[in-house]
């Protein structure tokens, strides 16, 4: 990490907008953070369809929808591509999909796992999405009707801010050290 002021990518794959909005929000709150602000802390929220170059940047947050229990194809393959870089940055997951309460789907997407092993990630969370059925199309709107998906917005926005603190306070206190083995946090 560079001894200026850190830079955090927060790079997301979205099919209708709603994880984008959630990682414009994530690099927001990032800069807002009391140890984003005491440490200077910038943060660039990206579409990763752009393909942002991660090495440009001190951590990367990546982030994708979920759908059919797997991460976007754009997303599974940014992290292939970027595997080597990513490794050497602090890295977190961050999945978008379950809706309602309790959520559903209630499970962990099946490649969260294997990409966090892949990129060394040092945790993956979990936040509820949005499903707007105006925003679908008819096949998605078949199958949400199929699987009687509740239909509505989901996202906890506070929990985004939390998780902005620690990801933030994390990256204050790695100084020029970001090479430190990854740890794992809860889902």
């Amino acid at each position: 990490m560079s001894t200026t002021r850190p830079r955090v990518l927060v790079t997301a794959a979205s099919r209708h907008g709603s994880t984008m909005e959630m990682a414009d929000f994530l690099a927001r709150a990032l800069q807002e953070s009391a140890a984003g602000r005491r440490c200077g802390l910038t943060a660039e929220a990206l579409p990763i369809e752009r393909t942002p170059d991660s090495s440009r940047f001190d951590a990367v947050v990546l982030a994708s929808c979920v759908y059919a229990g797997r991460w976007l194809e754009p997303a599974r393959h940014y992290a292939v591509e970027q595997a080597a870089a990513l490794r050497r940055r602090p890295v977190w997951l961050m999945s978008s999909g379950p809706i309602g309460a309790p959520p559903f789907p209630p499970d962990e997407p099946h490649d969260a796992g294997p990409m966090a092993a892949m990129v060394g990630a040092r945790g993956h969370r979990i936040f509820p999405g949005r499903l707007d059925k105006q925003l679908l199309t008819i096949g998605e709107r078949a199958m949400v009707t199929a699987m009687r998906a509740p239909i509505g917005d989901f996202r906890n926005w506070e929990a985004l801010r939390a998780w902005a603190e620690e990801i933030a306070a994390e990256v204050a206190g790695l100084g020029t050290d970001s090479s430190a083995a990854p740890i794992t946090a809860p889902s």
